[in-house]
Parts: C-alpha cells; sequence; structure tokens
C-alpha cells in the first residue's frame, strides 16, 4: 500500500518544512504542497489539485496542515476524502479569528465596508473581501482529525479549538506553555513525538 503524507504551510513558510518530517515518517511518502498566495480563493484550488494528483498515485493519505493551511485545506478539501488529519496550531474559525483581529485593531464591520481594506499595527491586513468570502463559504468537515495545539496560542483561543474538536470528534493533544509557532528544540521534539503517536510509528 502507498502512503503519503500531504503537508501544508502556513502564512510565511514552505513546502520545504515538509522535508523534516521525512526523517521521523519513514514509512509515508512526504509530499510538500507549495501553494502560492495568501488568499483563500488563491490557495485552495492549488491544494485541491496537489491533493488530486497525490490521490491518484497512492492509496492511504494524511493530510497533516499548520496554521492557516489548516483552514485552507479544510476549505480546498470538502468533498475529497483524506483518509486522516493531522493539525499543528490550526486556524479553526476564519470568521472569529478575523473579528478578533478587528477588535485588536479597534475597527468595526462599518469602517471594513466602507475602506475595503485597513492595515494594523500589527502587522495584518484587514478586508472586507476577505470577511465576506470567509461568510460565503462555510466549512463542513468530515475527516477523522487530530490536533497539536499550544497553550500559550496568541493567535487562537484555546475555546475555538476545544468547540471544534467537541463538534468534530477530533482528538486534541495540548503544549501547555508552546507557542502557535512550534520553532524551539523542545516544541519540535513535542511535535515530532506527537506525530509518530497519532500516526502509530
Amino acid at each position: 500500500m502507498k502512503r503519503a503524507i500531504l503537508y501544508v504551510h502556513g502564512k510565511g513558510g514552505s513546502a520545504a518544512e515538509a522535508d523534516r518530517l521525512r526523517a521521523i515518517c519513514p514509512d509515508f511518502d512526504v509530499l510538500g504542497v507549495d501553494y502560492r498566495g495568501e488568499l483563500p480563493w488563491e490557495a485552495a484550488p492549488q491544494i485541491a489539485a496537489a491533493y488530486d494528483e497525490a490521490r491518484r498515485q497512492y492509496d492511504h493519505i494524511v493530510l497533516l496542515a499548520n496554521s492557516i493551511g489548516a483552514y485552507f485545506a479544510m476549505l480546498a478539501l470538502q468533498g475529497r476524502t483524506p483518509d486522516r488529519a493531522l493539525f499543528v496550531s490550526p486556524v479553526l474559525d476564519m470568521e472569529r479569528l478575523i473579528l478578533d483581529m478587528m477588535g485588536w485593531a479597534g475597527v468595526s464591520e462599518q469602517a471594513l465596508r466602507e475602506q475595503g481594506e485597513i492595515p494594523t499595527d500589527f502587522g495584518e491586513k484587514l478586508s472586507w473581501a476577505y470577511l465576506c468570502y470567509v461568510r460565503e463559504h462555510p466549512i463542513t468537515w468530515q475527516v477523522h482529525t487530530e490536533i497539536l495545539y499550544a497553550g500559550g496560542d496568541h493567535l487562537v483561543s484555546r475555546q475555538t479549538v476545544e468547540r471544534f474538536a467537541e463538534e468534530h470528534g477530533a482528538g486534541l493533544t495540548v503544549l501547555e506553555g508552546g507557542e502557535h509557532w512550534f520553532h524551539t528544540e523542545e516544541q519540535l521534539a513535542f511535535l515530532d513525538g506527537w506525530v509518530k503517536r497519532v500516526l502509530m510509528l
């Protein structure tokens, strides 16, 4: 049986991040999705195409997605059936995240609608078109999912993750004191151990 992990990176990441998975998942071919663009209507079709190509070649596909890559992947793969999904620090409720960022920036819906786009002092650009797209494209997710969440995640609330896990019957592992971006030696070791455990390697 040919098995693959389809890796979808987060914002500012790259398909090259998949390289480190090859050492810990020797029984899988690891395929990094090199999608371009930061908008859902740009990224999702590319991820769907990568999945369809992988499905033609592999019997068993595990999706592993990081941060906003999880949102893009859920958007892209509705109606498709990866065997499992592994989400790391996932953005699971994009509307909630946008509304949270609007609150942090002190931006009302009316102001965003009138101005179209508003830059923030924390580096994100708020977009009325993006918010409308998210609302017009709700996600239905029916794939068995395991989630790795950092207790110190500043971007996605624990409440959002716990609600998603409960509603979807997803497994949830929390690294207390961890950060949204798993990057320290300790955090990466925990991530590697989690991947092996949930894949039962």
